[in-house]
């Protein structure tokens, strides 16, 4: 709702046994491994770094060891049987229509739509809902090959202007483009440097709040790995150049905060939200516009309501100078209260909607001046309430599927909303609802199928499974109908477990057609770390107590196979980001519990991931290795560090395959390139180690936004023909 993203969207070498290279690494790589090791000290631990030389993305050295990799893990690749069957496959599901919400800005209504198998969505305008819609503004056409992606717009209070990011290759760093909506035609505005910004115009329409960073030595096109630091806020007034834009806020002595500034629904005021890192907390500054009778001349006269970092305040609408706010103050699961800045004072807060004994709020949004939505989360599975703004009042359940909504448009001035469901069964179900209606009868506006798959074939249930130490954690299963619970199935098994993320019911052509076609059982564990039930939940995974998501989702791949689902040779586990880490640190602690593992763009190296790009911002839930309290729970758990040749003569390492993007400025590549080089350098080499160790690093890539379609479907056709020759799984008609 502020337009901030938050950002995150995450060795000891022992004596050489007399192992040997049980599949063959190319010599290229054996030559670049040895190297004499670097030793850093961590409050008395003397630590080797030998691979730290990987940390360098333009060295001779890293792009050999990279294109030596890669020759070495393609043509696996491409000799599995099953990878032109399930490219051919995805493409034909795939191409399916995709659309957004509708919304509407001024007397327009926009929305995204994708025809199929586009590299990136087109977003099209009507000026009614029963008007043909044409192209207005189309990503496609930013670069040949659909790796320059449309990142966070914005239009101007009466519609007649779009300020619209664009980004390449997958990097967080962004340029702000602007748009005359009449016409489509283009202005000559450029604000760049802009990375995890907010957009946010004044009602006036003279221009928008944006965020960028500082002029920096070297590059800055997302292959850097230097830190970033002293974000600041600006205005930049519509027909001016970026050298004349005003500093609005800034923070010099604090030079990890962020920022992100909103205008009211009413136009009067800014509100600043600061963040320091990850965690659901803020500041939370404000500037009324009446006092600046001059305009935005420089740093604004900042009003600082909440000047702490103790919970979260999220701004979801005003009147005149009561504002309602979504908040977790005393409220792990989220409550709504008011806060008169008239009178500001702590014993004046009313609140308007209490937290719930179990659901978590997870967004609400004021639509036609006096109603307020509300969407929960009841057990992983979404609801939309309906609440009268004056009161708090409920007036209405919407129903719904299980599943999620992960889409609403309607604001303040609209009379009307639109919002998205889709489940693990079902793409998507658009509904629209006019509220000048009596009684409200929320339609189906537009319903996607997909030819050649019937959901009617497959069931998807919810258990409750018990962690070690006995909490109860949901999961999701989906399979064919009527499957024989004999352990023969192969399961593909995804987890998260951070950063306070959700993990709720989503559609997957890939996961669908392993499903399908591989025989597959599909399983999502909403472990610790996460926000399915609000913050404590988070808390739980978080720090000190990290070592609950490992072991949750260990807790998970033995329900499915005490339950008979799979079996530790046919299970897979896959995870990306933060759940990358997940999956490197499953496989250290339990190596023969897995058959295969995927890890996409993952944090490897617990002890240095603050000292590059945005790391900084996850110390928040994982910790700083320069405490020594916290290095102490690091060091335990780090995919790097804890890389050991398993116990046991047959016990092995299941196959791996690291995936990640040469423009991964958000989790950069060094770390996936650490962890194989480890690896491969201590397991690989052993004589017992007959799986495969591999890392793919793709090109023109990033941590996964702005993605085009076509790497989409190549990057799933390889996942699961490793997956498939790994695990000898055979293609089902």
């Amino acid at each position: 709702s502020h337009g901030f993203h938050n950002p995150i969207s995450p060795l000891s070498l022992p004596a050489d046994r007399g192992c040997h290279t049980s599949f063959p690494l190319a010599p290229a790589i054996l030559a670049l491994m040895f190297s004499a090791p670097q030793v850093d000290d961590y409050h008395g631990h003397k630590i080797p770094d030998p691979y730290s030389w990987l940390e360098d993305p333009d060295s001779e050295k890293t792009q050999a060891f990279v294109n030596a990799q890669n020759q070495l893990t393609l043509p696996f690749l491409e000799r599995c049987e099953v990878r032109d069957l399930f490219k051919e496959r995805m493409t034909e599901l795939y191409d399916y229509p995709k659309y957004s919400c509708p919304f509407k800005r001024g007397s327009r209504y926009f929305h995204f739509y994708n025809t199929g198998l586009q590299n990136q969505s087109v977003m099209y305008v009507q000026e009614s809902l029963d008007a043909e819609p044409t192209v207005f503004l189309d990503p496609n056409t930013f670069s040949d090959d659909g790796t320059v992606a449309l990142r966070g717009y914005a239009f101007s209070e009466d519609g007649e202007y779009l300020a619209y990011g664009t980004s390449a290759s997958g990097s967080d760093w962004v340029e702000i483009r602007f748009l005359r909506v009449e016409g489509a035609i283009p202005l000559e505005d450029r604000l760049e440097r802009v990375k995890f910004s907010c957009m946010s115009w004044t009602h006036d329409g003279k221009g928008l709040f944006y965020n960028s960073y500082p002029d920096q030595e070297g590059k800055s096109d997302g292959t850097e790995t230097s830190t970033n630091l002293h974000q600041k806020l600006y205005f930049h007034v519509l027909g001016t150049p970026q050298s004349q834009d005003c500093l609005c806020a800034e923070f010099p002595e604090h030079p990890k905060w962020m920022s992100g500034a909103e205008v009211s629904d009413d136009g009067r005021y800014v509100l600043l939200s600061i963040r320091e890192g990850c965690d659901p907390v803020n500041r939370l500054w404000y500037c009324d516009l009446q006092t600046t009778p001059q305009g935005i001349t420089g740093l604004l006269p900042w009003v600082k309501l909440i000047d702490n970092f103790d919970a979260e305040y999220e701004y979801v609408t005003n009147e005149d100078t009561v504002f309602t706010f979504k908040t977790n103050l005393d409220a792990p699961r989220y409550r709504l209260i008011n806060i008169d800045f008239a009178s500001p004072d702590q014993s004046n807060w009313k609140e308007l909607i209490p937290q719930h004994d179990k659901d978590v709020i997870v967004f609400a949004t004021c639509t036609y001046s006096s109603y307020l939505f509300v969407c929960f989360l009841h057990d992983v599975k979404n609801v939309l309430k309906m609440y009268r703004l004056s009161s708090g009042e409920e007036l209405r359940t919407f129903h719904l599927d299980v599943g999620s909504i992960v889409g609403f448009t309607g604001r303040k001035r609209d009379s009307e909303i639109f919002y998205y469901f889709t489940s693990f069964l079902s793409p998507a179900i658009i509904y629209h609802c006019d509220l000048t209606k009596d009684p409200l009868q929320p339609h189906v506006f537009r319903e996607v199928t997909v030819k050649g798959f019937n959901p009617a074939d497959y069931q998807t249930t919810q258990i409750f499974y018990p962690s070690k130490d006995g909490t109860q954690i949901p999961m999701f299963i989906v399979h064919k109908k009527g499957i024989k619970m004999d352990g023969s199935h192969p399961a593909f098994l995804y987890g998260y477990g951070g950063f306070n993320i959700s993990i709720t019911p989503s559609y997957s052509v890939s996961r669908l057609i392993f499903v399908r076609h591989l025989g597959g059982v599909l399983a999502v564990a909403n472990i610790r770390g996460g926000g399915e039930y609000g913050e404590t939940w988070h808390k739980a995974g978080m720090l000190a107590n990290k070592q609950n998501c490992f072991t949750d989702f260990q807790c998970a791949a033995e329900y499915l196979i005490k339950e008979g689902y799979t079996s530790s040779s046919k299970l897979t586990i896959n995870g990306g980001s933060n759940g990358g880490l997940l999956v490197a640190a499953c496989v250290n602690q339990r190596p023969e519990l897995f058959g295969c593992a995927v890890a996409q763009v993952g944090v490897m190296d617990m002890l240095k991931f603050h000292k590059f790009t945005i790391g900084h911002a996850w110390t928040t839930d994982f910790g700083c290795s320069e405490i020594k309290d916290q290095f102490d729970w690091l060091i335990k758990y780090s995919p790097l560090h804890n890389i050991r040749v398993p116990e046991g003569d047959k016990v092995q390492y299941p196959s791996v395959l690291l995936l990640t993007g040469d423009h991964d400025d958000r989790v950069v590549p060094l770390h996936s390139l650490k962890y194989i080089a480890t690896l491969q350098y201590i397991v690989g080499r052993c004589l017992k180690q007959r799986n495969p160790l591999f890392i793919h690093v793709d090109t023109k890539s990033g941590h996964g936004a702005g993605k085009p379609t076509s790497k989409v479907i190549q990057e799933v056709a390889d996942t699961y023909a490793f997956i498939a020759r790994c695990l000898n799984i055979s293609w089902v008609k």
